[in-house]
């Protein structure tokens, strides 16, 4: 099936046509033609499957400007909300429409400016945007479409009694209602039953892991990992490498590491803790390849687009383990190949075995070729595979001495 016979819009189609689109995803092809007709929805599809593009081309193609907010986006963080309202002005270029981003970390005044000009389309994320209504410098009585994206992740993250005051603001009569997530727990189930009117549901069958994504744990002892990140880089050809840590203060360390050991140029660092400003120029210089590492906690890990990422390594095996199948789907997206390492260490073998448990598949164990390993018992399961060519070192190694733990 081709974009073009989905019903949308020829100003919409021509700007699905200018983005290079031809065929649409599963999730596009079956959300599309129901978003159309009027339908509520829940859509459950894994990350990097086209989510956006399912709700965005269709609510465009029904929308009527008029200088009120008409549809209202929820995001669970700023960057995903910046994404998702960037999209919008793409694929509403055609579109004499306007888009407004409301989020936290920075000040009101452009915030209110693009609201009080006229927005027909608002992206938010649930925090700021309450904000907004208690100055009456947002209104929700002319939204009909609303749309909560990510909305396990929004759970995660303590939102959801947010949520649902932004849900009742809202009309309900003609109100039309859409509902994405990746996962959907029991207590989201019961949410989406009490927020929209008889959905229809788009269910993509769930790949956990990509084909295209070569995934290992690499076991080493406890003091050494830092020894052995430093090697796996020294020793893989990356072009574009997302390294995940588990806290912001370990982003800080090992950004901190790898700026002193030969890559200070290279490093751009994203989490919470770091001003929005500074996080948006880190993700811009990492897409545009002005930065060929970038480190960060889960916070880059869910929805963020970028293309062309060739390796993920963690720093630590995640505690959730669904957050090991978001970090790693960074890489070998649009049927591109990936590589994603993840270190192991003794203390992390119970998470390790639940993320098995969780994607139903074992992980390989593998060794680094020519790393000097100390003895630690993890090291007797884990067979030797030598599977990565060296270069020649520069002596990385000597620079992890002093560093704070």
């Amino acid at each position: 099936m081709l974009f073009s016979e989905l019903g949308l819009s020829e100003a919409v189609l021509k700007s699905v046509e200018e983005c290079g689109y031809e065929t649409p995803t599963p999730i596009q092809e079956q959300a599309i033609p129901k978003i159309l007709e009027g339908a509520d929805l829940i859509g459950a599809s894994q990350t990097g499957t086209g989510k956006t593009a399912a709700f965005a081309l269709p609510l465009l193609s029904k929308l009527i400007p008029e200088g009120k907010p008409q549809i209202l986006v929820l995001e669970p963080t700023r960057e995903l909300a910046d994404q998702v309202a960037e999209s919008f002005r793409t694929y509403g270029g055609h579109i004499n429409c306007q888009v407004a981003l409301l989020y936290g970390g920075v000040g009101y005044g452009a915030q209110m400016e693009s609201l009080k000009r006229g927005a027909d389309i608002v992206v938010a994320t649930p925090g700021r945007l309450i904000d907004h209504f208690y100055r009456a410098t947002m209104r929700f009585g002319s939204v009909k479409s609303l749309v909560l994206d990510e909305v396990d992740r929004m759970l995660d993250m303590g939102f959801l009694p947010i949520v649902r005051k932004v849900v009742n603001l809202c009309p309900w009569e003609g109100r039309q209602t859409l509902f994405f997530s990746a996962t959907m727990p029991e207590m989201l189930s019961h949410f989406a039953r009490w927020c929209l009117h008889d959905p229809v549901e788009v269910t993509i069958a769930r790949q956990c892991v990509a084909s295209t994504i070569q995934h290992a744990f690499y076991p080493v002892a406890m003091d050494q990992r830092d020894e052995l990140l430093l090697a796996l880089l020294e020793k893989t050809q990356f072009h574009s490498l997302m390294l995940f840590t588990r806290t912001r203060r370990e982003a800080d360390d090992v950004a901190c590491l790898l700026k002193t050991s030969g890559y200070a140029d290279q490093v751009a660092l994203m989490h919470s803790d770091i001003s929005q400003k500074d996080r948006m120029k880190a993700l811009k210089g990492f897409k545009d390849g002005s930065f060929k590492i970038l480190v960060a906690t889960d916070v880059a890990a869910r929805g963020i687009d970028v293309n062309g990422v060739t390796h993920v390594i963690n720093y630590r095996v995640p505690e959730n383990p669904e957050d090991y199948v978001h970090r790693i789907g960074r890489t070998g997206r649009a049927e591109a190949t990936g590589e994603a390492f993840t270190i192991l260490t003794a203390d992390e073998l119970d998470f390790a075995k639940a993320v098995e448990n969780f994607i139903n598949q074992k992980i390989e164990r593998k060794k680094l070729e020519g790393f000097s390993y100390t003895y630690s018992a993890i090291l007797e399961d884990a067979p030797v595979r030598h599977v990565l060519k060296p270069r020649l070192t520069t002596g990385l190694m000597g620079h992890r001495n002093g560093r704070r733990r």
